[in-house]
């Protein structure tokens, strides 16, 4: 029965400890949930393409996580136990929403959270050591999105990373729009649903991998193009008649690419800028393709809190994405290594592991 969980003592969970590759597969106690926290128990959490540097321990993951933490940023949880100064009901389906802001900076005072200056991460040690790769979690109410609608767990975790395509989309109002999307990742990938939904004229997903561009197709995507067989410039111009594009979502991050995408905008037209490039960029023809465009250059970081959560949960229960296309593959979490190791192959798209096993 719903909020009558027997939780018990110990819990499995990876950890980082130290610094160095992968993580430990360790037992450990069942953590109590303080003063506005609440204890969810973890039913599914996925692993993000930047849970790539946080594996390896990179020069990106010491930027972006301190030692010791338990992975996991995008999963779904059901609330088990309460501390105090809480109000959610035991047995409350919740997204996390990964972005801890801190409630005090300026952005913060200007209802602007999702840029925080201050910004604690989820899964990644800043202001928590907590993360969704364990059977048990401890996560401050506030962060916390009570699912109100019929989704299930694997939905539920999709919606974080869902949720960073449709900020970006959002942001390019993409309605009667055609909307080009570089990179067929999973952000690309749900880019291109979100930016159909959202009543885009043509959606044209680009990438190098033709498996990535089926899928696609599989999400809604209009027209595909493989750039290792066709000049994307050539492309674009023939499609529009010479006059460019009118929205880009550029998710790809790689820099040649964002670099050539404001040359393939039309004047007038929208970029948005998802990708994370790990390279200076330079456009050759800055007068021509950026100041005489009279170009609009939008960015993102995470989502509109909790304003992207209302649309991209109606939009997933109401059946105008579906999600659950772009999971490949599906591990217990006893075997995160096999899930590493496939993601690490480049033959995965997005990988869910269920912690209770």
């Amino acid at each position: 029965m719903a909020g009558q969980d027997v939780i018990p003592e110990k819990m499995k969970a990876l950890v980082k400890n130290e610094a160095g590759p992968s993580y430990s597969y360790t037992e450990m106690d069942v953590p109590q949930p303080g003063d506005g926290e609440v204890l969810i128990r973890v039913d599914c959490v996925a692993i993000c393409g930047s849970d790539i540097a946080l594996y390896n321990w990179d020069h990106v993951a010491k930027v972006i996580a301190t030692i010791p933490f338990i992975p996991g940023h995008e999963c779904a949880g059901t609330v088990v136990k309460r501390g105090p100064n809480t109000s959610m009901a035991l047995g409350t389906k919740v997204g996390v929403e990964n972005h801890f802001f801190c409630g005090d900076c300026y952005q913060c005072r200007h209802e602007d959270g999702a840029i925080c200056m201050n910004m604690g991460q989820y899964g990644h040690g800043k202001k928590t050591e907590h993360g969704g790769c364990s059977e048990y979690s401890v996560v401050p109410e506030r962060y916390l999105y009570q699912i109100q609608r019929d989704l299930d767990a694997e939905e539920i975790a999709m919606l974080e990373p869902l949720g960073v395509a449709h900020n970006a989309i959002e942001r390019l109002n993409v309605k009667g729009q055609d909307v080009l999307v570089t990179g067929c990742g999973p952000v690309g990938l749900m880019a291109q649903a979100v930016a159909k939904a959202l009543g885009a004229k043509r959606v044209i997903g680009v990438d190098i991998e033709n498996d990535k561009l089926e899928m696609a197709k599989k999400v809604g995507a209009d027209i595909t193009v493989n750039t290792k067989e066709k000049k994307l410039e050539e492309f674009v111009m023939e499609l529009t008649n010479g006059v460019g594009m009118d929205r880009i979502c550029e998710c790809s991050g790689f820099p040649p690419v964002v670099n050539a995408s404001f040359s393939l905008l039309r004047k007038g037209g929208t970029i948005g800028l998802v990708g994370l490039p790990k390279q200076p960029l330079h456009v050759e023809n800055v007068l021509q393709d950026i100041v005489f465009k009279a170009l609009t250059l939008k960015t993102v970081h995470g989502r509109l809190i909790f304003h992207t959560w209302k649309e991209i949960e109606a939009l997933v229960a109401d059946k105008k994405i579906n999600v659950k296309t772009v999971i490949s593959h599906r591990f217990p979490m006893s075997q995160f290594e096999e899930a590493f190791k496939t993601l690490f192959s480049g033959k995965a798209c997005k990988i869910v592991m269920d912690p209770s096993k």
